[in-house]
C-alpha cells in the first residue's frame, strides 16, 4: 500500500517516498504542447502547488518522475526549458516594502543559480533580464510558474490601502510577462481569487482563464474514479455514499464533481472519521468581518443564480460576498443554463462538511454565540425533530436574548431586516435540515420552510421598529394566504405554521404564535 501524500506539494518527494500520486498529466499535456499563458483559480488546499511543481518537473525534463503516467510516452524528453518559479505561499507580507523585498529575493536566487548578471535595479528590469538571460543560456524560451499569485493581497484584504499597494507591487512584477512574451514558452499562474479593478490582469490580458473551463474542472481535486483507482486500498470498507455526501460536490461547470483532496487524505489518516478537516485549517477572519459589515440575507444562498461575470473578478474596493464565497470554495457551480441569451450559473454549497461548518461560521458572524452554539444547536434539533412548538419559540427567544450587545456595534445588523431570518437560517442549515427560503405558493411565498424528520415548519417573519404589537401579523399572513396548504396531506408528515414578530428596538423576539 502506497503512503499518503499528506502535506506534500512536490512531485519528487512523492515519488521518492512511494506516495500516492493521482495522475493529472492527461490534463497537462494539451496545455503544454504549444506556447501558452494560463491562469487557474481554486480554493486553498486543492492541489494547486503540486500542480505547479508537476509543470516544473515536466519542463525540466525529469522523465523518471513520470514513469507510468499518462504523459510518459507522449512528451519530448529531449527538449527541456529553463523554469522560473515564483512562490508566495510561505509567510505573510504586510507592506509594499516587504513585498518588493520578497520579490527581489526570489529574482536574486534565480539569477545567482543561473549565473546571470544584471545591472538593473528595478524589479521589472531584473525580471526581464532573468527571463531573457535564462532563455539565451538554455537555448529555449523560459517557463514562468507562479503559485498563489494573489496571497499578498488576500493576507491584507481588511486593510484596503495595503491591499491596493500590494496589487500595484504585483502588477509591477506580472506586467513584465507581457513585455517578454517573445522569450516565454509557458506561463501558469494559480491563486484563489481573480482580481479585476486592481488591474493585476491589465498587463496580462493574454492569459487564458481555465477556472470554469469544463475541460479542466477536475484538473485539481479527486474524482470518484481517482479515489477508486489510487486510494482503493486505503478506503476499504468505507460507506462511499456517505463519503460523497461529506466531501464531494465541487464543480467548475463540468458534469463530474470532485472531492477536496485535503479532506480525503485526512479522512484516511484519521481512521475514516467524518469531520470538518478542510474547514478547520483556518477560515479567514476577513470573511466573518465582511458579513458583519455587509449583512447578507443568508437564506438566499439556497437558490443562487448569477452571471458569469459575478464569479470571474474580485474587487478590493467593493467586495461581492458571493464572488468571495465562490472563489474561496464555500460555493460551487451546480448547473449552468442560458436565460435571455445570457450564460448563467446556479450555485450551491458543495457538501455536508462545508454546509455545517459554513453555517457555524455564519452563526459566529451574525450572533456571536460561540460559547453556547453547540448547546443551542442540539436543542434546536431535538425540538424540530419532535415538533415541540412551545419549546422551539422559547429557544428562539433565548437565542436572540443571548446575542451580546457588542455584536451590533460598528455595523448595521440591528437595522438589517433580514438579520433575524438569517440567524435562524444559519442555525437550521447547520443541522443539515432541508431549507426552502421564500417558499413559493400560488398565493405568494413564505419566508422560510424547514423540513426535518416528520415535521414541516412554514415560517413567516415580521420586523417592527417598536416594542408593542397587536395580534400576530406574521401568523395572520400565513393563514390568510394558506402558504402551508401545499404540504398538507403528505403521509406521516405534520405541518406547522409559525409566525414570528421581531422588534428592532428590543433586538429580539417580540411575539411568537403557531398552529
Amino acid at each position: 500500500m502506497k503512503n499518503l501524500p499528506l502535506g506534500l506539494n512536490t512531485l519528487r518527494v512523492l515519488e521518492e517516498n512511494n506516495c500516492v500520486y493521482v495522475d493529472k498529466t492527461a490534463f497537462i499535456l494539451p496545455l503544454t504542447q504549444q506556447p501558452g499563458r494560463y491562469f487557474l483559480s481554486r480554493p486553498r488546499r486543492f492541489g494547486k502547488s503540486l500542480l505547479v511543481d508537476t509543470f516544473k518537473e515536466l519542463f525540466e525534463g525529469n522523465q523518471h518522475l513520470f514513469e507510468g503516467l499518462f504523459i510518459d510516452d507522449r512528451w519530448d524528453w529531449g527538449r527541456t526549458f529553463p523554469v522560473i518559479s515564483i512562490d508566495f505561499t510561505g509567510g505573510v507580507l504586510d507592506s509594499r516594502a516587504a513585498l518588493d523585498e520578497k520579490i527581489r529575493e526570489i529574482l536574486a536566487t534565480h539569477l545567482d543559480r543561473r549565473g546571470i548578471t544584471s545591472n538593473k535595479h528595478s524589479i521589472s528590469g531584473l525580471f526581464s533580464d532573468l527571463i531573457q538571460g535564462a532563455a539565451q543560456q538554455h537555448g529555449q524560451r523560459s517557463v514562468v510558474l507562479v503559485d498563489e499569485y494573489d496571497k499578498p493581497i488576500l493576507d491584507n484584504i481588511e486593510n484596503k490601502a495595503v491591499a491596493i499597494a500590494m496589487g500595484e507591487g504585483l502588477k509591477n512584477l506580472y506586467s513584465v510577462l507581457k513585455a517578454e512574451d517573445a522569450h516565454l514558452q509557458f506561463v501558469f499562474l494559480t491563486g484563489v481569487s481573480k482580481f479585476s479593478k486592481v488591474s493585476l490582469f491589465s498587463g496580462l490580458n493574454q492569459l487564458t482563464d481555465l477556472t470554469i473551463d469544463p475541460r479542466y474542472s477536475s484538473l485539481c481535486g479527486y474524482t470518484d474514479q481517482d479515489l477508486r483507482d489510487s486510494f482503493g486500498e486505503h478506503l476499504t470498507g468505507v460507506d462511499w455514499d456517505e463519503l460523497k455526501r461529506w466531501y464531494n460536490g465541487y464543480s467548475w461547470t463540468a458534469d463530474e464533481t470532485v472531492y477536496n483532496p485535503y479532506d480525503i487524505l485526512l479522512f484516511i489518516e484519521k481512521g475514516h472519521r467524518f469531520r470538518n478537516y478542510w474547514f478547520e485549517t483556518g477560515s479567514p477572519n476577513f470573511l466573518v468581518n465582511l458579513f458583519r459589515q455587509q449583512p447578507y440575507f443568508l437564506p438566499n444562498l439556497e437558490a443562487l443564480e448569477v452571471t458569469e461575470e459575478v464569479l470571474e473578478s474580485f474587487e478590493i474596493e467593493r467586495i461581492n460576498p458571493i464572488t468571495l464565497l465562490f472563489q474561496t470554495g464555500y460555493l460551487t457551480i451546480k448547473r449552468t443554463f442560458v436565460r435571455r441569451d445570457r450564460f448563467m450559473l446556479a450555485l450551491d454549497v458543495p457538501n455536508l462538511e462545508v454546509r455545517m461548518a459554513l453555517n457555524d461560521w455564519f452563526i459566529d458572524a451574525y450572533a456571536d454565540t460561540i460559547q453556547t452554539k453547540s448547546d443551542l444547536q442540539d436543542q434546536f434539533y431535538l425540538l424540530l425533530e419532535t415538533g415541540d412548538l412551545p419549546g422551539l419559540c422559547r429557544l428562539i427567544d433565548r437565542l436572540f436574548s443571548s446575542i451580546p450587545w457588542r455584536n451590533f456595534t460598528n455595523n448595521n445588523l440591528a437595522h438589517f431586516e433580514g438579520y433575524y431570518a438569517s440567524v435562524l437560517y444559519a442555525f437550521f442549515a447547520a443541522l443539515d435540515a432541508r431549507i426552502i427560503p421564500e417558499d413559493i405558493t400560488n398565493q405568494g411565498q413564505a419566508d422560510l420552510t424547514i423540513v426535518l424528520g416528520n415535521h414541516i415548519y412554514v415560517m413567516e417573519f415580521k420586523v417592527i421598529p417598536g416594542e408593542t404589537v397587536t395580534d400576530n401579523p406574521a401568523l395572520e399572513q400565513l393563514q390568510q394566504r394558506q402558504y402551508a396548504s401545499k404540504y398538507r396531506g403528505q403521509p406521516g408528515k405534520t405541518v406547522h405554521e409559525v409566525g414570528l414578530v421581531f422588534s428592532e428596538a428590543k433586538r429580539g423576539l417580540l411575539q411568537a404564535d403557531w398552529c
